[in-house]
């Protein structure tokens, strides 16, 4: 499934090749709650169709009827670009649908370039991370090729947005759990690599849009080009491939690194990297083990969906507390409670 950055900009320059009107709009700050994070975009049709989002709807809605002749609107006039604000008061947050005290500012793009929208394509398709700089008074856009992803950021002159490639998730081992997995993060815009040495596994992988890689896996890691938008997790249960992965995994520049596993194998696999492979309690600080929230998941697609869960809050920068401690410190008040009614 292809990630819904490169959806709007691919169909931004479609619909300018075939001769449409156009509206790009980005998220370029935010403050208190807000639906949509910096960055994201969408584009407009001057008829009102809309791809992407920047907010839950209504701004989208506004956007429309503001600025399509379809809609009563004025349509896409001659300006370049314009930075408008939503959600500045309380009535206006309500009007909009934004969380109470959310404001939004966007970056609007009248007139974006089909050339620089095709230049841009060209070298995400190819895989490459593109830094796009727009310049609000000259409606200039330059790109950039960069090897690490920077954060988005707008200075009231300059706009910075680094695109592609996507967040990819490798996995090492192809079950059940690792099909499930999969499924999920491809619905998430994740590009999906899943290796195996052992043919009986590989040969019957049954999920589509997935790559498929066979070999060794610390070999697959080592040239896998792991940089800060990849996530692994090691889903094989067999040490012999999991640990190997692992090591390889601790000291690249992943987002988020897992092993599937009981508390018990978990901590056993933590001794085990400490006493034969030198690691230590720092170096595996980064190591999610058991991997997923605790939703008392048994089946293999509820533990996907933990382990999702819990590799979208890394993404996000989110840090989670330890669901599992959470919960039973939650069962031992309602122990306490029932003690204390009964007494």
């Amino acid at each position: 499934m292809e990630s819904i950055d490169l959806l709007v900009l691919r169909t931004a320059r479609d619909w300018l090749a075939a001769g449409e009107r156009v509206l790009l709009a980005t998220v370029a700050r935010t403050w208190g709650s807000s639906p949509r994070p910096v960055g994201s975009m969408m584009a407009l049709r001057n008829d009102g169709r809309v791809v992407g989002s920047v907010s839950g709807g209504c701004i989208e809605d506004d956007l429309i009827h503001r600025y399509t002749t379809a809609h009563g609107g004025t349509g896409l006039g001659e300006e370049l670009v314009e930075v408008v604000r939503y959600g500045i008061t309380a009535d206006e947050a309500h009007r909009f649908g934004l969380p109470c005290g959310g404001t939004l500012e966007l970056i609007l793009e009248f007139r974006p370039s089909q050339q620089a929208l095709d230049e841009l394509l060209v070298q995400l398709d190819a895989g490459r991370l593109v830094r796009r700089c727009l310049t609000l008074d000259s409606n200039a856009v330059t790109l950039a090729a960069t090897a690490t992803p920077e954060a988005f950021s707008f200075d009231g002159q300059r706009m910075l947005n680094t695109l592609g490639p996507g967040y990819r998730l490798l996995m090492i081992g192809a079950g059940a759990l690792a099909e499930y997995l999969a499924t999920m993060a491809l619905f998430n815009g994740f590009k999906v690599s899943v290796c195996d040495p052992r043919p009986e596994y590989i040969e019957t992988w049954a999920v589509a849009g997935v790559e498929r890689i066979v070999g060794m896996p610390d070999d697959v890691v080592r040239d896998f080009s792991v940089d800060l938008r990849t996530c692994i997790v090691a889903l094989s249960h067999d040490p012999k491939l999991d640990d190997l992965a692992l090591l390889e995994a601790l000291h690249s520049p992943a987002f988020y690194i897992g092993a599937i596993g009981s508390r018990r194998n978990s901590q056993a696999r933590r001794e085990r990297l400490i006493e034969h492979f030198g690691e230590t309690e720092s170096s595996l600080a980064r190591l999610h083990g058991p991997i997923g929230l605790y939703i008392g998941s048994k089946t293999p697609a509820e533990i996907a969906v933990s382990v999702m869960a819990e590799i979208l809050a890394a993404k996000n920068g989110i840090e989670l507390p330890d669901t599992v401690t959470v919960a039973r410190a939650k069962q031992a008040v309602e122990r306490l409670s029932v003690v204390q009614s009964s007494a």
